[in-house]
């Protein structure tokens, strides 16, 4: 395994993910750009969210991965997240069934209840993906769905850049991140049961210069993916 240690070039003081995601609602929703990751959602070919029926989104945070669900056409969606604060704006945006605080290597949700499990930006803060692949195994009906949405292992390992956000202070604060290679994402959703159908990677292009114009020196480095995997049985 790597570790982000050996690239940290930013010595930025780190905090658990509970208490930096609470910290960080505040501008959360002003900070994390749709390019990032709802821009691969919409450049998926698999599934078709119109035609699924309950969705868990797992480490749903403010409720933006619900959002898109839900102007997507999934018809339910039942959100969960780490973090009490963050839940509160979920339940404030009102695009989820049901809100549930819990960990989503151990959700605690019904077990072949949904045919569409989908994280999005989570997996920089598991220290092993194993048991996540898993847990969504668990919730999962055959033939669902599986959507993981990635800060891309590149990108953090040219920047040296961790998952950070603005204190309210002017501090730039860290939230523990961990370097996923994509390979450990493949070996770990295989050995899970998962059957790999569509993989797309999000470069640093014009929509990113866009938003992040000091990024020019990064054009055509790779940023985020998402990967779609089956439950076949």
């Amino acid at each position: 395994m790597v570790s982000f240690s050996d690239f940290d070039t930013r010595g930025y003081r780190t905090v658990d993910v509970a208490t930096g995601y609470g910290q960080w609602v505040e501008t959360y929703e002003q900070t994390v750009e749709d390019v990032m990751d709802l821009a691969l959602l919409d450049e998926l070919t698999d599934p078709s969210w119109t035609s699924v029926r309950r969705a868990a989104d797992l480490g749903c945070g403010t409720g933006r991965t619900g959002a898109w669900l839900r102007r997507s056409g999934v018809a339910a969606i039942d959100g969960l997240d780490l973090t009490p604060e963050m839940l509160d704006r979920a339940r404030a945006r009102g695009v989820h069934d049901r809100l549930f605080q819990g960990d989503v290597r151990a959700t605690g949700l019904d077990a072949g209840a949904y045919d569409l499990v989908i994280a999005s930006l989570i997996d920089e803060h598991l220290p092993e993906l194993r048991p996540f692949y898993d847990e969504a195994w668990r919730l999962a009906e055959p033939g669902a769905a599986c959507v993981v949405v990635a800060f891309h292992p590149h990108f953090i390992m040219a920047t040296g850049m961790p998952t950070h956000f603005t204190s309210d202070t002017g501090e730039s604060v860290a939230i523990s991140t961990h370097v996923h290679l994509l390979s450990e994402h493949i070996t770990a959703g295989l050995g899970a049961g998962w059957t790999l159908a569509e993989m797309r990677e999000g470069v640093v292009d014009e929509r990113w210069l866009a938003v992040k114009p000091k990024w020019e020196r990064f054009r055509h480095h790779p940023v985020s993916c998402a990967m779609v995997w089956r439950k076949k049985i």
